[in-house]
């Protein structure tokens, strides 16, 4: 949960502008997007403690987008991105619309995005009435098992990429890796032959990667590696550079106080570790994945 909470977070501020169009037909039209974007995630949680939240959210962003409208300079979007079925979620929904209603004066509009698996489960307005009082709410709803994958795979916006990660995501239950494997790889392929920018194609594999992994750790490292091969000469960090980086972080979590060299050597060392073990690579070919030298692997590989 608090993985695939980092990865939609960060993704969507990355490919924010192709959000808007994705979501809008008439973004442009509607958004002046090249005014840029304000997140407000720090805003929203002073509207929002989590004190107040009786289920575990998944991800929520609140985004300033300036408007072409000439009435408002600005606008507000709520996104709540939702994993799991949730009743109490119109209600939730409605409770951060009134909330940053009240506090910002200005429209808003809401998105909520359903990454689970239960078609039935697709809330879109929450109603009150009490003696006489009625409310409805209604905000736009997004169910990703429901799309068509077909469409999604020449849709040329890069959120559609995404998209198409959390519908691979969702029929994993039902595959092998050798079967994933070929699925995800010919995902990356579509993405790599898309005309976006380098930037967006290294935020999109990355989310690709570590959205959708293997049970066997081969097939993680036989499809880092192709990766590589297929964007050796493009300039974005490498498959390998992410799960060393990765690994560097998760080593200092749990304890590497000593210094960034030190736990960088530790990660590489635990990747390496995790290469012997899979025997499906010579000395060369791990000492080139972990960019480490011959000799460091065979110290690695006595130790073990």
């Amino acid at each position: 949960m608090k993985r695939n909470d980092t990865l939609w977070k960060g993704i969507l501020e990355n490919v924010y502008e192709d959000f808007l169009r994705f979501f809008f037909e008439h973004a442009d039209e509607l958004f002046d997007i090249e005014k840029g974007f304000q997140f407000l995630d720090k805003e929203l949680e002073q509207l929002f403690p989590t004190e107040d939240i009786e289920a575990p959210k998944f991800v929520d962003k609140l985004v300033k987008v300036f408007t072409k409208s000439g009435k408002e300079d600005w606008i507000l979007v709520h996104i709540e991105v939702q994993g799991y079925d949730d009743k109490e979620f119109a209600r939730r929904m409605f409770t951060y619309f009134y909330r940053i209603l009240d506090k910002y004066g200005k429209p808003v509009t809401a998105i909520a995005i359903f990454t689970d698996a239960n078609h039935k489960f697709r809330p879109h307005e929450y109603a009150y009435e009490y003696l006489g009082t009625k409310c409805i709410f209604q905000f736009n709803n997004f169910k990703i098992a429901d799309q068509s994958e077909i469409g999604l795979l020449t849709n040329e916006n890069p959120f559609s990429i995404i998209v198409l990660t959390i519908m691979l995501a969702l029929k994993k239950k039902n595959l092998n890796d050798e079967e994933l494997y070929n699925l995800k790889f010919s995902l990356a392929k579509n993405l790599l032959a898309r005309n976006i920018a380098k930037r967006k194609i290294n935020d999109l594999l990355i989310f690709l990667q570590r959205y959708v992994s293997f049970a066997d750790p081969y097939y993680n490292v036989k499809f880092d590696k192709k990766i590589e091969e297929l964007t050796e000469n493009q300039k974005t960090m490498g498959i390998r550079e992410l799960v060393l980086d990765l690994a560097k972080k998760e080593g200092i979590k749990e304890g590497i106080t000593k210094g960034v060299e030190k736990g960088i050597e530790q990660s590489k060392t635990e990747f390496v570790k995790n290469l012997l073990q899979t025997a499906k690579f010579s000395v060369s070919e791990i000492a080139n994945l972990a960019d480490v030298t011959e000799r460091f692997v065979i110290d690695v590989q006595k130790a073990v």
